[in-house]
């Protein structure tokens, strides 16, 4: 995985972020972790930097930004930082474990193997491979990503998706800076971006 930045946005995470850090970089010796944390008041910005100042140095990276600022404009602070350090692969994941560090290898190889220039870790792509989620919450999520199919056409069973490996030729075709949405539908707007200008995108089942 060499070359691989994961960002990692937090707000509020203490208690999963110490774990999260230490799995995601036993996954392999080349891959590097950004924070980007929205101020959290528990202090969950202190611990990585405790973590970083203790063994970590130059394979984890903090970002500290005032208040709850969004998910979109997070992963967009994590974007610039990636491209302006010379990362090849970008990898957003969550700081909970909804997304198993187990499965970062396998976005990574669909991109640096298999000529996917996006892959993301698809709920639906093999049926609905969700757990420990309410039924409700489910179904939102599920039809969520075919209403948004069916709207713009993007070729996705899972649109919304949050694990997603992009090269950097992706992100540096897309004028960042014009990224409108903030919260989640800011996923889909990244997806819907990259297709629209003709990059391949790979689902990679994943159990959510």
């Amino acid at each position: 995985m060499e070359g691989t930045l994961i960002i990692i946005p937090t707000y509020n995470e203490k208690e999963n972020i110490s774990p999260i850090i230490h799995k995601v970089l036993a996954t392999s010796s080349h891959v590097n972790i950004l924070v980007v944390d929205d101020g959290s008041p528990d202090g969950t910005g202190q611990i990585v930097k405790d973590i970083q100042s203790k063994g970590f140095p130059s394979r984890l990276h903090i970002i500290e930004r005032q208040g709850k600022l969004g998910l979109g404009t997070a992963y967009i602070t994590g974007f610039k930082y990636a491209l302006k350090n010379g990362y090849k692969y970008i990898i957003e994941m969550d700081a909970d474990f909804s997304h198993n560090p187990i499965d970062l290898p396998k976005l990574y190889n669909a991109c640096a193997d298999r000529g996917a220039d996006v892959s993301l870790g698809s709920r639906y792509k093999n049926g609905v491979n969700v757990v420990n989620w309410p039924m409700h919450r489910v179904l939102m999520s599920f039809f969520a990503s075919k209403y948004v199919r069916f709207i713009t056409g993007l070729p996705l069973d899972d649109a919304t998706a949050g694990f997603v490996c992009y090269k950097r030729e992706v992100l540096e075709s897309l004028n960042l800076d014009r990224i409108k949405f903030i919260g989640y539908a800011f996923q889909v707007e990244m997806k819907f971006k990259a297709w629209k200008k003709g990059f391949k995108i790979e689902e990679v089942p994943i159990i959510f």
